[in-house]
């Protein structure tokens, strides 16, 4: 695993990789995952995509223009660095929710799974 103070290899997947009326098996998903930095689109409902994030290690500064950016925590515990504002720590089954324009940064010292809700039109890395 990458240390905390070198970015990771982003193992990203925009893919939808479940249609309307199927089982997601989320600890399977889990289970099969070997990279330290992993990022899978589940389903569409609507607008918005639901991500699946499994982390360790530290994501970029950077944000999102047009889109808010949801995330909720099922296993390890989530740092969101926010500029400007202090930082928030996601333990289980918490949420929190970045504005579009404000930026950020995640952070994972031990592997983290969370889920991500977002517009379709959501690019992780950020704009450009």
């Amino acid at each position: 695993m990458a240390p905390m103070s070198e970015s990771p290899n982003y193992d990203m997947h925009m893919d939808v990789l479940f249609e309307a009326l199927s089982l997601i098996d989320v600890p399977k998903l889990v289970a099969e995952c070997t990279e330290p930095w992993w990022n899978q689109t589940l389903c569409e409902v609507n607008d918005c995509v639901v991500r699946l994030g499994i982390i360790h290690g530290e994501f970029h500064w950077h944000k999102h223009d047009e889109e808010d950016e949801f995330f909720f925590v099922l296993q390890g515990q989530l740092h969101i660095d926010v500029e400007e504002r202090e930082s928030v720590t996601l333990d289980v089954h918490q949420g929190y929710t970045v504005p579009r324009g404000v930026v950020h940064r995640t952070r994972a010292p031990e592997q983290v799974v969370m889920l991500m809700i977002e517009k379709a039109s959501v690019v992780p890395t950020g704009d450009a």
